[in-house]
């Protein structure tokens, strides 16, 4: 079984996977509550399932990019589980948890995460058959006037979409349009799915030096 941890934005996500099917999910805006809310969680979680960390074979965390207070405190809590009961561990970006929700389809998947009030974190997505959703895109920043200016069409635009974007989307006059509002929800089982198929390839990180991936310099902010 693998728990699944996403804290990466305001949407707080847990999930726990057996390997075959998700068994719980659970997914909310916490605000900026992580600290107060990421534990407790947790435990219910686990509680509800009847499971204990003896039954867990890994932890799956997303690790950004994404704010600083989040990412902190998921990597805190995954690391000192992970530690206390000798659990592997695997990092999952951010994007990718988003990307995995989406089947194939025509052009490609932009994936958007806040980046603050005026900006927003994107990657671009090709298909690649049974490997899914790919980039080899380094996540960039821009307000949405620069993002829809750059890019073109034929695209479809996922995640993290305030009404006000979505209304610039959709007015762009470009081969843009907007994922279903459900599919772009950040769905911590799609984490736990891409950190087990991690595991079984044998591909975990090192609890010491995983690190999450920030929007900017923490000093900076």
């Amino acid at each position: 079984m693998i728990l699944a941890i996403d804290t990466a934005t305001r949407w707080l996500g847990l999930a726990l996977h057996d390997g075959t099917a998700v068994l719980a999910e659970v997914g909310w805006h916490c605000k900026n509550n992580h600290t107060v809310e990421l534990t407790p969680t947790i435990r219910e979680l686990m509680t509800r399932m009847g499971a204990t960390m003896a039954d867990l074979s890994g932890i799956a965390i997303a690790v950004g990019p994404g704010s600083y207070t989040g990412l902190r405190v998921g990597m805190a809590v995954a690391k000192g589980l992970a530690l206390a009961h000798q659990t592997p561990m695997v990092g999952v970006p951010t994007l990718d948890i988003v990307a995995a929700a989406h089947p194939s389809q025509p052009g490609d998947l932009v994936v958007v995460a806040e980046a603050g009030r005026t900006r927003v974190l994107t990657a671009v997505y090709q298909w690649h058959g049974g490997d899914g959703w790919q980039t080899n895109q380094t996540p960039e920043i821009d307000t949405w006037d620069e993002l829809l200016t750059r890019l073109e069409g034929p695209l479809t635009f996922a995640g993290e979409i305030s009404p006000e974007a979505a209304q610039k989307i959709r007015t762009s006059g470009k081969l843009f349009q907007l994922a279903r509002a459900a599919a772009s929800v950040r769905r911590a089982g799609f984490l736990a799915e891409l950190g087990w198929q991690s595991l079984r390839r044998g591909d975990v990180d090192d609890v010491a030096t995983l690190a999450p991936i920030y929007l900017r310099d923490p000093a900076g902010a």
